[in-house]
Formats: structure tokens, sequence, C-alpha cells
């Protein structure tokens, strides 16, 4: 383990000792054999811990410790019915409420993306952020050409920061790898490489805004979600600008109420717009806590979403999302079977797998939620069984799906906080069957033979030339089929491993031999003494 990464653990404990959270010391197994050193360290001793509530602190503490802390810390703010309340409250002000940096910073990286001066690019320019989250803040602007706009600035020294705690989190899925009970399940390592590529991806703001606009026009005329308007012509890497908008933010209930919104059809309009993107578009905003969602209410009793913040977003090839659909339409008609078989063809679970025990678990555990409102449904009891049932069937994690899974959460837990009444399943099912319908249709099936058409035709043209190559190649013995088996690699690397430390194993062993000869022949021993120190040196490295 790295000096860094064992520098960056001690840090993590010592700012969570400052703040007074040591039990989340003495509960994690990871940190329980460092914690005696910040015990037994001065800067412990005499260090003032920050007073505040529980909530406060742990918020304080994951402020302190960075962008991904901060992420987490925005995750888990969207599921209040696993939280206490003081706590769920403290961890909403880190959707929009991050400490911001100085304005004069945000000044100077804005002129330096552009290369002149502020006041060139911008009519006005408020120095004092709108917003300031993880990774970057947000301020109010005016173009020259009168458009009232959002410029977004990332924050300096941002991706040292998240490659450093990246490192932190290879370190610690290697060693979950290594030595966790269900290390090969759960698939730590590739887990972590799918969350590195989405946060570094975030920090790319003509990225960005090239979401924005994608997602922009796959809801162009829709009645259920707005999406600003993005301005090309100031876009940069590290600073982007798109039309400011003016609603409500979707946490203040207060003021929805106030205005006389529609609160059920604006919940059941949140799950219709997940799923749209999930099955329809096949592209999906993937960083839906509520910082990131206002209200606009033109018309209160058809209120309309507006979404911001495209850092994340995300997509599944055909076969996970087929799955995935079939998955859901067999829960609604309650057919546990079909889900069961589901995984076992899709590959979630071993191929072994009896498909009649895991339709008796999956209905064990669906059928008391089955047409529930939320309200009525322990969302965490639910997980729990979810997770026992995976580790009994050996349900390998599926990292392509993380973020999909990640924004059904925040979207069943804003439901949650929005209408309580809410039926889940209800509301979403009806997309569903329209997607299975569509999926069928003639039309559909026409247009994808027409997208084909190109390929096949190529495929058929080229095909007499393969055929003919064949047969030349089988009349002239030449003749070759190539089959690759899975591992046959690896297997490979070892043997040749296996093999150079058996090499190394010989050598070192008669070096040794020789020393010891040396030593029991000669009136000089050091000679001796150096062979059976390279010897045994040499057979301690080849059993590593």
């Amino acid at each position: 383990m790295r000096l860094r990464v064992i520098g960056r653990l001690l840090q993590i404990q010592r700012v969570l000792v400052r703040h007074g959270l040591d039990e989340i010391i003495l509960a994690a197994h990871l940190f329980r054999p460092l914690r005696f050193a910040f015990y037994l360290s001065p800067a412990t001793w005499f260090e003032r811990r920050k007073g505040g509530s529980r909530g406060e602190r742990i918020r304080l503490a994951l402020e302190e410790l960075g962008p991904i802390f901060v992420k987490f810390g925005q995750a888990l703010s969207t599921r209040r019915d696993l939280l206490p309340a003081d706590v769920a409250d403290e961890l909403e002000k880190l959707q929009d409420r991050v400490p911001p940096f100085p304005g004069a910073e945000a000044r100077a990286i804005v002129e330096g993306a552009y290369g002149r001066p502020v006041t060139e690019v911008f009519e006005q320019f408020d120095a004092t952020p709108l917003a300031a989250a993880s990774i970057a803040q947000v301020h109010a602007a005016r173009l020259r050409s009168g458009e009232d706009v959002v410029v977004k600035v990332v924050r300096p020294g941002v991706r040292a920061l998240i490659e450093r705690d990246l490192e932190v989190m290879h370190v610690l899925a290697r060693l979950v790898l290594d030595y966790a009970g269900d290390g090969h399940r759960l698939r730590p390592v590739e887990v972590v490489r799918e969350y590195e590529k989405t946060i570094l991806d975030e920090l790319d703001l003509m990225r960005e805004a090239a979401n924005a606009a994608q997602l922009k026009r796959n809801f162009a005329g829709s009645e259920l979600l707005y999406v600003p308007e993005v301005y090309w012509d100031y876009c940069r890497p590290a600073a982007m600008v798109m039309e400011r908008i003016h609603g409500v933010m979707i946490s203040d209930f207060d003021e929805l109420r106030r205005r006389g919104t529609n609160i059920q059809r604006l919940a059941e309009n949140g799950v219709t717009i997940f799923f749209t993107q999930m099955l329809r578009h096949n592209f999906f905003h993937a960083d839906m806590h509520p910082g990131n969602i206002f209200v606009l209410l033109g018309d209160p009793d058809r209120p309309k979403y507006c979404a911001v913040d495209f850092g994340i977003v995300g997509s599944l090839d055909a076969r996970d999302q087929h799955y995935l659909a079939e998955n859901f339409l067999a829960f609604f008609d309650r057919d546990y079977h079909r889900v069961a078989r589901l995984h076992v063809d899709s590959g979630w679970v071993p191929a072994d797998t009896r498909v009649d025990e895991l339709e008796a678990a999956v209905r064990t555990v669906c059928e008391p939620i089955f047409n529930k409102p939320l309200s009525e449904i322990s969302f965490g009891q639910v997980l729990l069984r979810l997770f026992e049932t995976a580790r009994r069937f050996q349900m390998n994690v599926q990292p392509q799906l993380i973020l999909l899974q990640k924004t059904l959460l925040q979207i069943e837990g804003l439901g949650r906080q929005l209408y309580p009444q809410l039926d889940l399943w209800e509301t979403a099912q009806p997309v569903l069957k329209e997607w299975a319908a569509d999926r069928l249709s003639g039309r559909n099936l026409a247009q994808q033979l027409r997208r084909q058409l190109p390929d096949l035709s190529e495929a058929v043209r080229t095909l007499p030339q393969i055929l003919q190559q064949a047969v030349q190649q089988a009349s002239e013995g030449n003749f070759r089929i190539k089959v690759e088996q899975p591992g046959i690699d690896e297997l490979r690397a070892e043997i040749r491993a296996s093999a150079r430390r058996r090499d190394a194993t010989v050598v070192g062993a008669v070096t040794l031999l020789g020393g010891l000869v040396w030593l029991a022949v000669s009136f000089n021993p050091w000679p001796g003494v150096v062979l059976c120190a390279a010897g045994a040196l040499a057979i301690m490295l080849a059993r590593k």
C-alpha cells in the first residue's frame, strides 16, 4: 500500500476525530488498526473538537474530506426514510450549499478559459455564487446580447483531490476483493473503475454541455421536463454558460404548496420521466438529487420539472436495457418465475441457480410491498431482504447498472418526500406496457431494419469473397478455426509465472547450498555468508 494512501487514510481518521465522530471510527473495521495512532498523537490530545449537533458534525466532516465524500452525502440526503431527521436536514445542505471558493478565483478561471477579461464577455458577472457544490459553483451573469445566464465554473484543484481519493478507493477495492468473503461477487474493482470514469467525466464541462443538449432534444416539446438552453460559444472545459431559469426548488415543499402545486401529479411525472429516459431514450440524468431539480409553475395544476447539472448521465447497452425492462414488467405482473428466469438468462446469477428457489426468494421480498404506497413501505427492511437474497444466490454486482440503480433510489426517495401516497409501481406500469407494445410493433421493427440495412447490404456484398477465401484455404490445407476460451490468457500467464518462480527457487536453493558448503570447507566464511543470504533472498522472492 502506497504511503500516500496510508497518509490519506490517517487524514480521514483525523478529520473524523476532530469532528467528534469517534463512534464511526470504532464501528469501521477498516480504521480500527489505525485509531490508536491518533489516540497516541499529541495533535489529537490538544486539538479542540468542534461542537454542534451530530448532523452538523457529519456534514462538516464530509465537506472537509472533499468532493467524493460530499457526493456520498448528497446521495444519502435523498433517503430521509433511512436517516435520522437531524442528519438528513444537514446533509440536504450538501446539495447546493457547499462552502464556495472566492469569487475572484472564479473570475480568474473564467478569464483563463476565454482568454480575455470577463467584462469583454459579459455585460454583468456576479462574483457571489448562486450555488456551490462539490465539483463546481454557479454564478449569475448577463451576456452582452442581453440574455440572463448562469456561468458554471469548475473548482480549482478539484481534479487532484478526486484522483487522490480514487487511488484510496482502488486500494480498498483490491483489499475487499482479496480478503472479503463476498469480494468476487461484489466486484469492487470494477465498481470503482466505473465510478472513476463517471466522476472524471464530470470535470469536463464541454461534456456536460453536450449532455444537456442531448437531453433537451429528447424532451423537445414535452410537458414533463424542461432543459435550459446551452450557449455553445461560451462553453469551455472549465466554464460553461446556460440559460438562467427561475423556478422553485423541488425541496421547497412549503413554497410549492403555497402556490397551489398539484403535488400528486408532480410526483407521478417524476416517475414517468425516469422510465421514459431509461426505456425510450436510453439516456438518463443520473444525478437527480433535489439540488438539481426545479419546478416551473406557469400552470400550478400542471407543474413542469426543470433539470440542471448534467455532469452525470447514463445509458445501457441493448441487452441490459432489455433484461431490466422485462424484469420490471414481470414484477408488475407478479410473474416471479419470469423474474428468476431473467436473472439466470442475463448472467446476473450463476447458471446453475435453481430457478424455483430464486423464484420463491423473490416472491418473499416483493409480495409484501406490492401495490402499497411509499409511506407504507419500510425501504430499509426491503434493502436488507434484497441483500440477503443476493448473497444467498451469489448474485454478482453489475457495475454498469449502478448509475441507474442510484438514480432509481433518488427518484423513489424524492417521491417519498413529495407525495408519500405515491404508488411507484402503478405509476410506472403504463410506461413499461407502452414500451413493450411499441417494441413489438411493425413500425418499430421496420425502423430497426432500416437502420441495419446498410450493414446487411455490406455483409451480403462481401459474403461471396469470404466464402471463396475459406474454400481456397480449405483446399490448400490452411483452413483454421480460432477458438478462444475465457481466461486462457490469464492461465497461460500464471503457468509462465509459476515456471519462473520454480526456476528462481531452484537457483536460490543451489546458491544457498553452495554457501553452506563454502562455510563448511573454508577458513574464510564471508563469501559463504553472502551466498547463503543471496540464496535465501532468492527463495523468499520466488515464493511471493
